[in-house]
């Protein structure tokens, strides 16, 4: 079987480059699958883990619980009951949100390798320097996406969960929480989570293509603060304590985004420089 010919960036036409892109897109969707196929198998394992924040015994519940007591606070952070039943009132609930999990797993357990195709498809147009300077791309993108699914998973699902899960408008009202919902939620914290992550390395990229520096960062700090404010509220429950637990890690990711964009702009003007002088 002959092998398919690798072509030369600079001499690829437009159809090439949709002929390379759908061959990264077939090969980072396999893995994906390939990932979801064993996490579809292991099913026992990956529900019992999905299931656990429903549990008032869960490592986040008891952290805080006992953080409050030592402040001094009451024990509203101390969860003894979460009082709901979680059940499928479809046909095909059970099954549909046994592939929609396992999918959501294939993908994180995949990202790295998503990373790579994607690297693998522009690292042809960078020049050897800025080849260089990116390799830790994969690596230090990966770490804080997982970074960002897990504390999505033991600090956002856990307290959407309780919260949500025990709220009522009303003793007449019982609170019967639908498969697909409970495990959306889920999905929908660690995903959202993992791309808020992820601001270090967007900033970064920004900063290289000139739509982004650190005075514009800095300027527009007090707009990002309410941002992330706003973007905290909506993915927790609306309590000052949950949106203020989101705000500080997002925050602090804004502000080590600005040191990268500075650094970006350091090597940038450094190299302009050498090339003067030269």
């Amino acid at each position: 079987m002959a092998k398919r010919k690798v072509k030369n960036p600079e001499e690829m036409s437009f159809l090439d480059h949709l002929e390379d892109l759908r061959w990264h897109l077939i090969r980072s969707t396999l893995a994906i699958v390939i990932v979801g196929v064993i996490a579809f198998i292991f099913k026992d394992l990956i529900f019992g883990i999905l299931f656990a924040p429903k549990d008032p015994n869960f490592i986040t519940y008891r952290v805080l619980c006992n953080i409050a007591s030592s402040m001094g606070m009451d024990e509203s952070f101390c969860f003894k009951e979460i009082p709901f039943r979680i059940q499928s009132r479809q046909m095909a609930g059970q099954f549909s949100a046994h592939i929609w999990t396992s999918i959501t797993a294939g993908f994180i357990v995949a990202f790295p390798y998503v990373l790579y195709e994607f690297w693998r498809f522009i690292s042809p147009a960078l020049h050897a320097k800025e080849k260089s300077a990116s390799k830790g791309f994969i690596f230090i993108a990966s770490i804080l996406f997982f970074i960002g699914v897990l504390f999505g998973y033991y600090i956002i699902s856990p307290l959407s969960i309780n919260f949500l899960g025990t709220y009522q408008v009303s003793e007449e009202v019982f609170n019967d929480i639908d498969l697909s919902s409970y495990f959306g939620l889920i999905r929908a914290s660690s995903l959202a989570c993992g791309v808020i992550f992820e601001l270090p390395i967007i900033m970064y990229l920004l900063t290289k293509i000139g739509l982004v520096t650190p005075e514009i960062l800095k300027k527009y700090r007090k707009f990002a603060l309410v941002g992330i404010l706003i973007i905290s509220a909506v993915i927790t429950p609306p309590d000052i304590a949950s949106q203020i637990i989101v705000a500080i890690p997002v925050m602090i990711l804004y502000e080590v985004s600005i040191y990268i964009s500075a650094a970006v702009l350091r090597k940038q003007r450094k190299a302009e420089k050498a090339l003067i002088k030269k």
